[in-house]
C-alpha cells in the first residue's frame, strides 16, 4: 500500500510589493526555503486592477536559478539579453534557465477586463550547474498535455509525466514535476512521487483535503502569520500546502470544483546565499556577480538587443520579501 504524504507545514500567501511597484501574494520566499528545496519562491499575481501591476518588472538581472512563469489570465510581455522577446498569454508558460547571467524585464498586461492573474516560481539550480549557459523555453498553451487523472479529474501536464502523458518541459536538473489539477465537486486525486522529494500544493480555486483522509491534518503553521488555519479544515486559495515525505499524494475536493498547482523536485541540499534576483552557494560568489553586473561583465552569452545594464543590483540586495 502506498506511503501516503501527510501535510506537513501550511502557508497563507502575503501581500508583497515587488518589481517598480507590482502588488501580488508570496506564498513562500526567503524565509521558507529550508523546507521547500530546491524551490525558492512562488508569487500569485492576481488583480482586476492595472494600477497593481502596470508598473511591471523591468530590466533586472537573475544568475543561478529558474523562473518558471504561468499565465491564467492577461499577458506579460517580456525581453532578455539573449535577445528573446514576446508576450506570455493564458495557458502559456515561459521556463527561463538563468545560470551564468541573463537580464530580462516582464511587464505585465491585463485582458479586456483589466484581469491578470499568473505565477512565477523560482527554482534553485545546483553548484554545478550555477553557472551553466542561460536558456529559455517558451511553451504556449497548445503544447501543454491534458492528462486524465480518473473520476473527472484533468490535469495540464507542464513538466513531468502523468500516465502515459509527458509534458513538454524535460532535462531540467532538479527533476521537477509541475502540474496544473482540476477536480471535480467531491472527487478524489492521487497521485505518485518519488521518495525525497519535496511536494508543494497552490490551491487556485475551490477547496480540498489534502491528505489521506479529511482528518489526517497533523501539520504545523509559521509561527505568527497564520492563527487563521485550524486543523482539520478545507484548504481553499492562497493556500500552499507543504507535504511530508513519502510516495503518493490523495486529495479530495470540497462541495466545489478544486484547482491547484502540484508542483515537487529533488532537493539539493546546498547552501543558499541569497541577494535580490541572484542566488548562488556562497557570499563571495554573491560578491563576485553583484562587480560583474555593475561593471557590465555580468552577461556571457547575448544575442544582442540590451546595450547596458539599466539599474545597480545593489539597489535590490535583499532577499525578495526581506521587506514585507
Amino acid at each position: 500500500m502506498a506511503n501516503v504524504r501527510s501535510v506537513a507545514t501550511v502557508y497563507k500567501s502575503r501581500p508583497t510589493l515587488e518589481g517598480a511597484g507590482v502588488r501580488l501574494k508570496r506564498a513562500f520566499g526567503f524565509r521558507e526555503k529550508p523546507n521547500l528545496d530546491p524551490f525558492l519562491l512562488l508569487d500569485d499575481f492576481h488583480s482586476d486592477s492595472p494600477d497593481d501591476y502596470l508598473a511591471g518588472f523591468p530590466w533586472h538581472p537573475h544568475r543561478g536559478i529558474e523562473t518558471i512563469t504561468y499565465m491564467l489570465e492577461g499577458t506579460v510581455e517580456h525581453g532578455d539579453s539573449m535577445g528573446n522577446g514576446g508576450v506570455i498569454r493564458p495557458g502559456e508558460v515561459q521556463w527561463m534557465t538563468a545560470g551564468s547571467g541573463i537580464i530580462h524585464q516582464e511587464m505585465p498586461k491585463g485582458d479586456e477586463r483589466g484581469a491578470m492573474w499568473g505565477f512565477q516560481l523560482w527554482a534553485n539550480l545546483p553548484r554545478t550547474h550555477k553557472m551553466m549557459d542561460p536558456r529559455y523555453r517558451e511553451i504556449t498553451s497548445d503544447m501543454i498535455p491534458e492528462a486524465d487523472g480518473g473520476g473527472g479529474v484533468r490535469v495540464r501536464v507542464v513538466c513531468g509525466e502523468v500516465g502515459s502523458v509527458r509534458g513538454p518541459v524535460t532535462d531540467i536538473i532538479i527533476e521537477p514535476e509541475y502540474l496544473d489539477v482540476s477536480v471535480p465537486a467531491g472527487a478524489t486525486f492521487s497521485r505518485g512521487f518519488r521518495p525525497g522529494h519535496t511536494v508543494f500544493a497552490y490551491v487556485v480555486a475551490g477547496t480540498g483535503w489534502f491528505a489521506n483522509r479529511p482528518d489526517d491534518l497533523g501539520f504545523g503553521c509559521s509561527p505568527g502569520r497564520y492563527f487563521d488555519l485550524a486543523k482539520g479544515k478545507l484548504f481553499g486559495p492562497e493556500r500552499l500546502v507543504v507535504f511530508g515525505d513519502g510516495d503518493a499524494v490523495t486529495i479530495t475536493a470540497g462541495d466545489k470544483p478544486l484547482r491547484f498547482l502540484l508542483v515537487s523536485g529533488k532537493p539539493l541540499g546546498e547552501p543558499v546565499a541569497w541577494y535580490g534576483p541572484i542566488v548562488m552557494n556562497t557570499e563571495e560568489e554573491l560578491e563576485i556577480a553583484v562587480k560583474e553586473y555593475n561593471n557590465g561583465t555580468f552577461i556571457k552569452h547575448t544575442k544582442g538587443g540590451l546595450a547596458a545594464a539599466p539599474c545597480s543590483v545593489e539597489n535590490e540586495a535583499r532577499p525578495p520579501d526581506a521587506a514585507s
